[in-house]
């Protein structure tokens, strides 16, 4: 037998240096690499396959909600990114401009799209005339340029991939519920697909979108306790239609402006996943968006019969819909479990003379460690079963995590005594409505508004900081 590869190296303990935990699992799991180009990664082939699936399942549900796939420019002339005043200021800092045209220094910048909502604008001020051209249903599935300062894989790089939904209706009302639809679809993603819980709501308003009347959002709490926004959706009202001069005529004949959305989720999604369900052996993946669900390791695959064995398993459970590897390399047993264990492959089934003599396998499960004989004629609805038990099992142990780090608090002094004593987490606590307040919040107890959820609970009467009546209860959190 040829000698074995290196054994996978050990990785930081995320007690000991979160940060590092999380980059030597997007390095050592093989799911991106960096590049010469500060901020920007490689998406390596394992990492991709998890965005593919991601994508895959997303697209399903948008075209089943009745939206169609279109592409828009990369670039933006600068005349066309300045007619939406608040848009072009929230995005400046973060933009990257095309000066030259190979040798010859251009008319005008174009810029690398951030996102897309004024080219978006242009296009419905040429299709759209009609209250019969509406709604228009879009989305585009590409990459933008952001120019971040502090970057880290998946979280914040200053290309990534993303998709960005932008709808036109007739009415405010369609509109806002379009919006909210979409985003209850991001958060029935990260639920069913990802075994991520979330919570939903809205944005205050100095945290909301550029350009936008209001902000929806799903958030996350990770394993440090951090807060990290999963998706967005926005309702634009009539704001960018009135400034890219979009009107259509009404049914009483009348000239009026529509009504706009956008909504977007990307490959932070990744980095939510490893963040929500990894541990110190490596990824944790869910199984609706895992490359490989099951791998098989033949044991003692040089006698005779396993690998013949090993090899019928894969047809078996390949023809029942399940995405299998099997790994007949000739590396250890024990290279290979911890290889795909790093991976966050979902099941692992263990295949050898003894186990054909008895006619059994066995199964054993990422998420929880756990190892079980199964009869290899049971062998599909066995793993069809772990994979459901996998997912179930991650869910209810990030939901733990976030109710368990989730805390109620009616003081900032009862903010800060928390944090100090448990550590970072979902900070309860009512507020009045003023930006100042929130403002201080964030000053005095590092924690910032993270939304307003929809499910509205009285913590007291007053605002956490100022003492005056409270308006809503607020999310708050230290965040990604």
């Amino acid at each position: 037998m040829a000698k074995d590869k290196k054994m996978v190296t050990a990785i930081t303990s995320m007690d000991e240096d979160f940060a590092q935990w999380y980059t030597d699992i997007c390095k050592k799991a093989e799911l991106v690499e960096y590049t010469s180009v500060k901020g920007c990664m490689v998406i390596r082939p394992y990492g991709y396959a998890v965005w593919e699936n991601i994508q895959r399942i997303l697209d399903g549900m948008f075209k089943a909600t009745g939206h169609e796939n279109v592409c828009m420019p990369m670039f933006i002339p600068e005349s066309l990114l300045q007619k939406e005043k608040d848009h072009v200021e929230g995005f400046a800092p973060e933009v990257a401009w095309v000066t030259h045209g190979g040798t010859e220094k251009l008319e005008e910048r174009l810029c690398v799209r951030p996102t897309s909502e004024t080219l978006f604008c242009e296009h419905y001020a040429n299709i759209v005339h009609s209250y019969r051209d509406l709604p228009k249903l879009y989305n585009q599935w590409v990459s933008v340029v952001r120019w971040e300062k502090t970057t880290r894989p998946f979280l914040r790089s200053r290309e990534f991939l993303w998709q960005e939904g932008h709808t036109i209706h007739a009415t405010a009302e369609e509109a806002v519920e379009e919006t909210e639809r979409m985003l209850n679809v991001y958060a029935q993603f990260c639920e069913e697909s990802l075994a991520m819980p979330v919570v939903k709501g809205k944005k205050t308003e100095s945290d909301k979108f550029a350009g936008a009347v209001s902000t929806y959002a799903i958030e996350a709490l990770m394993h440090d306790g951090k807060a990290l926004q999963a998706g967005t959706s926005h309702y634009f009202g009539d704001g960018f239609a009135q400034a890219f001069g979009i009107e259509y005529t009404d049914k009483e004949n009348k000239r009026v402006f529509p009504h706009q959305t956008s909504w977007g989720v990307t490959t932070r999604l990744i980095g939510a996943v490893i963040m929500t369900h990894g541990d110190n052996n490596g990824l944790v993946l869910p199984p609706a968006v895992a490359p490989v669900q099951a791998v098989i390791i033949p044991i003692a695959q040089h006698k005779e019969g396993v690998l013949d064995k090993a090899g019928e398993l894969y047809d078996r459970l390949k023809a029942s819909g399940i995405r299998v590897k099997l790994d007949d390399s000739e590396n250890s047993p024990g290279w290979k479990f911890a290889e795909y264990e790093m991976k966050g492959v979902p099941i692992r089934v263990e295949i050898g003379p003894k186990d054909i003599e008895n006619g059994q396998c066995v199964i054993a499960s990422r998420w929880n460690g756990e190892k079980t004989v199964i009869s290899l004629e049971d062998l599909e609805k066995a793993a069809a079963e772990k994979l459901k038990e996998a997912h179930d099992g991650m869910y209810a142990k990030a939901l733990a995590n976030q109710e368990n780090r989730t805390y109620a608090c009616a003081t900032m002094d009862e903010i800060v005594k928390i944090l100090e004593e448990k550590g970072d987490g979902f900070i309860k606590a009512m507020w009045c409505g003023e930006e100042a307040c929130e403002d201080e919040v964030k000053e005095k107890t590092g924690v910032g508004s993270r939304c307003i959820p929809f499910d509205q609970e009285q913590i007291s009467d007053v605002c956490v900081c100022c003492g005056k009546p409270a308006k809503h209860m607020v999310y708050w959190g230290k965040a990604y």
